[in-house]
């Protein structure tokens, strides 16, 4: 198998079906968590990489990084050097509805993003980055076989974390968005772009409205919820 400069797999494999968190010790702990037989495929920069099995479904998982450049980056050379056709991104929110809790889960129908990163496919229009229905209707079915109940619906990613405008958060909600984080436009796009499959999933770690929050060792690891909601994708 080749490498790239942010990928070296040394030989080990990459499944098609490619679960990405931010957070690579996350993607550690999915592994160990959740899959058979992992063996490591990348530690680039420290961007873990795992490759195990599901149920008998290979599955592989990967940290994103934070921000629209660094999961486009990693998305583009999964999908173009490694052949990955279905990427799920699974990670934290914030929300923007006073509504919703701690550890709800939220479907990215839509991604709505203040970044220029869509500027670069120069369209005679405005891209609206989607979440492919195959994977939506999957992981929406799998939650209703639960009994599990998911928020699906716009979010936003956006490019700044600590953002100088404080009315910002509030006129994205005042359009109906759920809750922001900083990667699904750009996994969308590239997904897109490629004519593959990527849908982004999050746990609302924090309610902006509110003021609630978990802490970061929660973040890590307790979005157990979601990730056995997610996993069954393997199986499309």
């Amino acid at each position: 198998m080749p490498d790239t400069p942010h990928i070296n797999p040394a030989g080990a494999p990459i499944a098609t079906t490619v679960l990405m968190p931010g957070d690579p010790l996350r993607a550690k702990f999915i592994a160990e968590t959740y899959l058979d037989d992992v063996v490591q495929f990348n530690a680039v920069r420290n961007m873990l990489g795992f490759t195990g099995t599901w149920q008998g479904h290979e599955v592989s998982v990967m940290g994103s990084g934070m921000g629209i450049p660094s999961i486009s980056l990693y998305a583009h050379e999964l999908i173009h050097v490694f052949g990955a056709e279905k990427l799920v991104r699974v990670g934290s929110c914030g929300a923007l509805q006073p509504e919703l809790d701690l550890y709800e889960i939220i479907v990215a129908q839509g991604a709505c993003t203040d970044s220029r990163f869509l500027s670069q496919y120069n369209l005679p229009g405005t891209f609206a980055p989607i979440a492919s229905w195959k994977l939506l209707k999957a992981f929406t079915d799998e939650a209703a076989a639960r009994d599990v109940a998911v928020h699906v619906g716009n979010i936003l990613s956006s490019d700044v974390f600590y953002n100088a405008d404080d009315t910002a958060g509030a006129r994205w909600a005042g359009m109906g968005v759920l809750g922001v984080e900083m990667e699904s436009a750009g996994l969308y796009a590239v997904a897109a772009d490629a004519g593959v499959d990527a849908l982004g999933v999050f746990t609302v770690s924090d309610n902006i409205v509110t003021g609630r929050a978990t802490s970061a060792a929660e973040r890590e690891t307790a979005f157990t919820q979601m990730m056995e909601l997610a996993l069954p994708l393997a199986r499309i």
